[in-house]
C-alpha cells in the first residue's frame, strides 16, 4: 500500500467534499477538516486497500461557464488563453458568490494562466482569506448604500411635506409661469430656480442678470419653444425656490 498516495486521495476527497457542502473550504486546521479526513483517509484505505486512490473531480457547474465574465486584460494571446481557462475554472466552483468574486477580483488574463494547473479545491482554499475580506467589504458597502438610500428618501418625503404644506404642485407653478407677462428680448440667465414637467412640457426657470425678469426655458415634447422672459414675482421665485430643493 503506497501511503503517500492515500494520504494525497484522502486529502483531495476531503476537500472535495466539504468543498461540495459548504462552497468554500474551511481551514485545514479546523475540526471539521480533520474530522473529514479521517473518515475519508478510513474509507479510502478499506475500499482500495493497496491501490491508490483517485477521488473524483468536482462536478461541474454548466451553466457557470457560459456566464458573460468581465473583460480581461492582456496581450490577445493570453486574454484568449485565460478566457478558456476560466471557463472551465467556474464551470468547476459550485459556489455563485465565490465565481463573482474570483471574476471580479480576477481581472488580468496572467494569473488565470499561471494558475491553469492548480486544482479548483486547492484554488478554493487559497482563496479564502481574500474572499472573506471580500465579502465583508461587500456587506459594509451595502449598509453603506442602504442607508444613504434611507436618508435620501426621508429628505425626498420631507421635501414633499413641505410643498403640500405649502400648496406648490407643478402644474400650479406652470399655470403661474403661463399666467405671466411675457417678454420676448433675450435676457442673460444666472441661477436655475428649478425644473417642472407637466403634461409634455417642460420647463427650466432661470434667474436673470435683469432683477425684474426671469428666463424659462421650454421644450414641449421633442420640441424646442424660443426662449422667453417673464416679469419677476417674489411669491412665484419662493415657490420655484422650494421646488427646486428636491434631494
Amino acid at each position: 500500500m503506497d501511503l503517500n498516495a492515500l494520504r494525497e486521495a484522502a486529502i483531495a476527497a476531503t476537500a472535495r467534499t466539504l468543498y461540495d457542502k459548504h462552497g468554500i473550504l474551511p481551514s485545514e486546521d479546523s475540526d471539521e477538516w480533520e474530522e473529514e479526513y479521517r473518515r475519508q483517509f478510513a474509507a479510502l484505505k478499506q475500499r482500495y486497500g493497496a491501490e491508490a486512490a483517485t477521488p473524483a473531480p468536482v462536478q461541474r457547474a454548466p451553466a457557470a461557464a457560459q456566464r458573460q465574465w468581465p473583460e480581461l486584460s492582456g496581450t490577445p494571446e493570453q486574454k484568449r488563453w485565460a478566457a478558456t481557462i476560466r471557463d472551465e475554472r467556474m464551470g468547476e466552483i459550485a459556489s455563485e458568490p465565490f465565481r463573482v468574486f474570483l471574476a471580479r477580483t480576477w481581472t488580468r488574463a496572467k494569473v488565470w494562466v499561471d494558475t491553469r494547473d492548480v486544482p479548483s479545491a486547492t484554488l478554493v482554499q487559497r482563496l479564502k482569506p481574500q474572499f472573506d475580506e471580500y465579502r465583508q467589504q461587500a456587506a459594509a458597502a451595502a449598509q453603506t448604500r442602504a442607508a444613504t438610500a434611507q436618508q435620501q428618501a426621508a429628505a425626498a418625503a420631507a421635501h414633499q411635506r413641505q410643498l403640500e404644506e405649502a400648496g406648490i404642485t407643478p402644474e400650479g407653478l406652470v399655470e403661474l409661469v403661463d399666467a405671466s407677462e411675457r417678454f420676448p428680448d433675450p435676457v442673460a440667465i444666472t441661477t436655475k430656480l428649478a425644473e417642472v414637467a407637466v403634461e409634455g412640457r417642460h420647463l427650466r426657470v432661470f434667474e436673470t442678470s435683469d432683477p425684474n425678469l426671469l428666463l424659462v426655458k421650454e421644450k414641449k415634447g421633442p420640441l424646442q419653444v424660443p426662449d422667453y422672459a417673464i416679469e419677476r414675482d417674489e411669491g412665484l421665485v419662493a415657490d420655484l425656490r422650494l421646488y427646486g430643493q428636491a434631494p
